[in-house]
Order: C-alpha cells, then sequence, then structure tokens
C-alpha cells in the first residue's frame, strides 16, 4: 500500500526563501512528488522552478495540464492557474480565485485531499493572511498530515499561525529541518484504518475549482446565505463552517476566508473613497467656473448660488481627503508592525520578498 507520497505546500511573502531552504534539504530519493502554490501576480513571468531546482536536488517545472503524478520531482503552479489534483494526475486551471488570489493554495490542498486522502502531507509555509488553513482543515478531515513552518522562523508568520489557531497541526518546525522531517513521513508506513469518505460539500469546492459545470449550476450550495456580497463579481456568498472556522463562497466559485474578506473589502472602501473625492473635486471646480461666469455677466445671485455649491462640495472633499490621510496612516503602522516582528535566532529582519 502506498504511503504518505503526495506532499503540498502552500507560501505567500516570504515564501520564496521559505522554498528555497526547503528544497535544499529534500533528498534526492524523495518517495513523494512535492506540489508547490507560491502567490504569484497574475501577468508576469515566473522564474520559481528555476529557484527550487538550483536550490535542492530534486528537478522543478511549471506544471501542465494531464501531467502524470510521478515521484522525486516537484509541480509548481503557474501564473493566474490554479494547481489542482486528481488521481494521477495534475491539473491546471483558471478557476475562480480563492481569498483574492490565482493560484491560491487551498484548492491544492482540498484538490489533493479528495483525491489522496491519509497520503497526502500538507505543508503551509511563511505568508500573509490565512490562505492554506481550510485547506489543511480539509487534509486532516481526510486522514492526512498538517505541517507548518513555525511562526517564529516565518518571514511572514500570519499563515502558519493562522493554521496553528484553527486546527491541530501535527508538526511546527523551522524550514530547516522540514526536510528531513518530510522524508522521515514519506518512508513511515501508513497505520490500517478505515478510509474516510469524502465530504459532500468538499467534493463540490473541489469541483468548483475545476470550473465543473455541475457544481457551478447546481441550487444545493454549500452553507447558508450571508448577507454579505462577493467583492470579485458582486453575487451573493454562502457561509460556510468548518469547526470553529468560517469561509464564505459565491455562486460561481469565488471564496474568502474572514481576513481576506475584510481585507478586499478595504480596498474596495477605499477605491469608492477615491471616486467620491474625484467626483466632488470635479463638481466643485466645475461650481467655481460656473460662477465666476455669472459674475462676469452680472448674475449675481446665480454666482453666488454656484460659489455656494463650489464651497459645499470642496468642505465634502476636504474631509474624505482627510479620511484617506487616516487610512493611509493606518497602513504604514501595520506594515511597521509586521516589520518589527522579531527574527528567528541568526536570521535577518524581515524584508519585502522578491518576486518570482
Amino acid at each position: 500500500m502506498p504511503g504518505r507520497d503526495i506532499i503540498v505546500v502552500g507560501a505567500s511573502a516570504g515564501g520564496v526563501e521559505a522554498l528555497a531552504t526547503l528544497a535544499r534539504h529534500l533528498p534526492a530519493d524523495l518517495p513523494a512528488a512535492v506540489f508547490v502554490v507560491l502567490h504569484v501576480p497574475a501577468h508576469g513571468t515566473s522564474v520559481l522552478p528555476k529557484i527550487i531546482s538550483r536550490a535542492g536536488r530534486l528537478p522543478a517545472t511549471h506544471a501542465w495540464d494531464g501531467e502524470p503524478i510521478r515521484p522525486g520531482r516537484i509541480y509548481v503552479a503557474p501564473p493566474d492557474r490554479h494547481l489542482l489534483l486528481k488521481s494521477g494526475q495534475v491539473r491546471v486551471a483558471r478557476g475562480p480565485t480563492e481569498n483574492s488570489h490565482r493560484p491560491a493554495i487551498d484548492p491544492l490542498f482540498r484538490t489533493a485531499a479528495r483525491a489522496y486522502g491519509r497520503r497526502v502531507i500538507g505543508v503551509v509555509l511563511s505568508g500573509l493572511l490565512d490562505d492554506g488553513t481550510a485547506g489543511l482543515l480539509a487534509i486532516k478531515e481526510r486522514g492526512g498530515l498538517a505541517v507548518v513552518q513555525h511562526p517564529d522562523d516565518a518571514l511572514f508568520p500570519s499563515m502558519p499561525r493562522s493554521a496553528m489557531d484553527n486546527l491541530t497541526v501535527d508538526h511546527a518546525v523551522p524550514v530547516a529541518e522540514l526536510g528531513a522531517l518530510l522524508s522521515r513521513l514519506t518512508n513511515e508506513p501508513l497505520p490500517a484504518v478505515p478510509k474516510i469518505a469524502v465530504p459532500a460539500e468538499m467534493q463540490v469546492e473541489a469541483d468548483m475549482a475545476e470550473l465543473e459545470l455541475d457544481a457551478l449550476q447546481t441550487p444545493h450550495r454549500p452553507g447558508a446565505p450571508s448577507g454579505f456580497g462577493c467583492p470579485a463579481c458582486g453575487g451573493a456568498l454562502w457561509e460556510l463552517r468548518d469547526g470553529e472556522l468560517i469561509r464564505y463562497r459565491c455562486r460561481v466559485g469565488h471564496a474568502w476566508s474572514p481576513d481576506s474578506l475584510l481585507a478586499e473589502q478595504s480596498g474596495a472602501v477605499e477605491t469608492a473613497l477615491w471616486s467620491a473625492l474625484r467626483a466632488l473635486e470635479e463638481r466643485a471646480a466645475l461650481a467655481q467656473n460656473m460662477a465666476q461666469r455669472a459674475a462676469e455677466r452680472g448674475h449675481d445671485p446665480v454666482a453666488r448660488k454656484f460659489a455656494a455649491q463650489a464651497r459645499e462640495c470642496e468642505c465634502d472633499a476636504r474631509l474624505i481627503r482627510e479620511v484617506l490621510l487616516a487610512k493611509r496612516g493606518e497602513n504604514a503602522e501595520s506594515v511597521h508592525l509586521e516589520s518589527d516582528i522579531e527574527p528567528a535566532a541568526g536570521r535577518p529582519p524581515a524584508v519585502p520578498p522578491a518576486k518570482a
């Protein structure tokens, strides 16, 4: 019977360094296939496979749709595509974003759990917010193992810390020790226990990531209506619960954790404020122009009316500008606090990660 021969890895900010270190410590005879999702921009070229291949002894390539799964290889999600697993093969699909990302970590973890159950080891590395937590829960639900980079060792500890806060992880280790741990786990025999069935909601969510029409068109949505709208498409969001963990998913498959939904809503609010500021300043300028023209023609009552409108718009614009400046200060403070996290012993202070 196969052992734990499917390793799925998710990373975000600070993930390039962590993935290179992990690759450096993986043995050349690893009896497992490794699948990697790193949050990367949708439009751009990723050189992550080259970085991983140079760092370690296992070959790394961008995955292609329908590619067979072979042990001793590292499959990397290409930009703007989800990396998904079927029995015996890789799927690469442009499915709906999750937590505002494509590729996203949760679809890889969820489809791995669906296809391979106890044979899966899920690994969450450095990153912001909480992508990967729901995926690790799916892996645990199907009998797999959950492993995280210890938050004290991560450049950005939010993702591994979220996993530890929401489920019982099996191992939390520095990334330099992760290769040896994975090598040991893949060589351990699996205990003989009854097979765990794939939950119906996990099946539907995995199908959504692959743009399966039956999953997208079914009237029976996982979860209950939340009263919130999807920031990506404007549709209604359904609330899903995995124990204490709450998630949201819309009709067409966009998925959000509470943290990512709040962050996306914050961005939408700022966009709306900038639009309102632009509209008010344009209206104030137009009203001032019309007041000047009326005054030049001797229409003083009309000039006073337009001048009053201009002053009102300028006042409203000033208030919105103050709100935007306050939000900018909050964002700067947030970045400052994140950069002030004490690094692990012997490591340099946290710096923004290089783009892959």
